[in-house]
C-alpha cells in the first residue's frame, strides 16, 4: 500500500528572522490540538522566534518571550490553550512534578518545549521534534515526526 506513506522528517532552510516566523505561522496552521513539540537547537538559535511565528499563527497579537526563569508561558487563544516551556534552567526534572507538568500535556492543548532534555524522562514524548541549527547564513531546520499526528501535520507542512 504505496499510496498511505507518511513524512517521517523534513529538513529546510531560513534564510532570516522573517522566514522562522513564517515557518512557526505555517506549523501553527497544520498541527492538531494536543499536540506535544520539542524544539531543540543552542542558546540563540531560533527556538523562541519559531514559537513567536507559532503563536502569531494561531491569534496572537502580543509580545512573545522565552520562559527561562518561569518555565511555562500559557497562550490563551480563541482555538485553545498553548503552553510554552523553556527548561533551560531546570535542575532537576523532578521540579516539574513539583510544578504539575501532567496537568499541562492534555488534548485541548498544544505544548512547545524548549530545552526538552532537561525534562526527561518526566516529559511525555513528542509528536513532532523540530531541531534548529546556525548556518554562515540563517538556520537549517529537520522537523521529524514521531507520531501519526505529527507526521500528518509534518506531511502539510512540507507542501
Amino acid at each position: 500500500m504505496m499510496a498511505n506513506i507518511m513524512m517521517s522528517d523534513w529538513q529546510t532552510t531560513a534564510p532570516d528572522e522573517l522566514a522562522m516566523v513564517e515557518l512557526g505561522t505555517k506549523l501553527a496552521q497544520v498541527l492538531t490540538k494536543g499536540s506535544v513539540v520539542y524544539l531543540i537547537g543552542d542558546l540563540g538559535a531560533g527556538k523562541t522566534t519559531f514559537t513567536r511565528g507559532f503563536l502569531r499563527g494561531l491569534g496572537h497579537q502580543g509580545n512573545v518571550k522565552s520562559p527561562t526563569y518561569t518555565l511555562v508561558e500559557p497562550y490563551e487563544l480563541a482555538q485553545g490553550i498553548v503552553y510554552h516551556f523553556d527548561l533551560y534552567r531546570l535542575q532537576d526534572p523532578e521540579e516539574l512534578e513539583l510544578l504539575g507538568i501532567r496537568d499541562y500535556f492534555h488534548r485541548d492543548s498544544i505544548v512547545l518545549v524548549e530545552w526538552p532534555s532537561q525534562g526527561e524522562p518526566i516529559l511525555p514524548a513528542p509528536d513532532l521534534s523540530l531541531t534548529i541549527s546556525l548556518l554562515p547564513q540563517g538556520r537549517a531546520l529537520h522537523f521529524a515526526a514521531l507520531t501519526q499526528q505529527g507526521q500528518q501535520a509534518l506531511q502539510q507542512l512540507s507542501i
